[in-house]
């Protein structure tokens, strides 16, 4: 088990598998700085955005089975991100819960919509039709989303509605998941002690 350590919303987390070892932190009300080494470029391109656009600090090192293929490293990245945002957030009371963005990147235009209630759900359409963008295998940003998913309790659908680039497809899709996240972890005063749910629980 990955040993997770929080203080209001800041977190840190430890993941250690036979095939990943992964270090990382985060600060939500940051200010965007971010140190990302994930061993493939383009993917910390990625994160480095996803800090950026979203105010948050972000400090990420991954070593992978990266002569194996890719997907260990990602997928683990996703679970680690997601594992930092549930603990960060604590109880979530006061949280705006749900956030969307829809953002043109250049000819591409992405939309992406979260929801921080808890229940893992993702519906991802990228439309990107080659193996790599970059040095990043792209099938693999599906498998990045879903594990921050089932580990940030949330439901998240991001689609690229169009464009030409994949380079930009993915790009707009990670801005707009940083402004979504930004707005969705952001509080309301009026609603500090109340829980974002009419069910009591999240």
């Amino acid at each position: 088990m990955p040993r997770i350590v929080s203080k209001a919303r800041k977190a840190s987390v430890h993941r250690n598998t036979k095939e990943t070892q992964i270090q990382g932190s985060l600060v939500i009300d940051g200010k965007g700085t971010y140190q990302i080494s994930t061993g493939i470029r383009f993917f910390d391109h990625m994160l480095e955005l996803f800090a950026k656009h979203g105010g948050f600090d972000l400090k990420l090192a991954a070593k992978g089975d990266l002569d194996v293929d890719q997907h260990h490293t990602v997928e683990d990245v996703g679970i680690a991100l997601g594992q930092l945002f549930a603990q960060a957030l604590g109880d979530r009371k006061g949280i705006n819960r749900a956030g969307y963005f829809v953002l043109p990147m250049d000819e591409t235009l992405a939309v992406v919509a979260v929801d921080l209630g808890g229940r893992p759900a993702l519906a991802y359409k990228d439309g990107v039709r080659v193996r790599l963008v970059g040095d990043l295998q792209a099938e693999l940003v599906e498998d990045f989303f879903g594990g921050f998913v089932n580990h940030a309790g949330a439901n998240l659908h991001a689609k690229v509605l169009y464009g030409r680039s994949s380079h930009h497809k993915i790009e707009a899709i990670f801005k707009c998941f940083a402004r979504a996240m930004r707005y969705a972890c952001s509080t309301d005063e009026r609603l500090k002690d109340q829980l974002p749910s009419t069910k009591g629980l999240l």
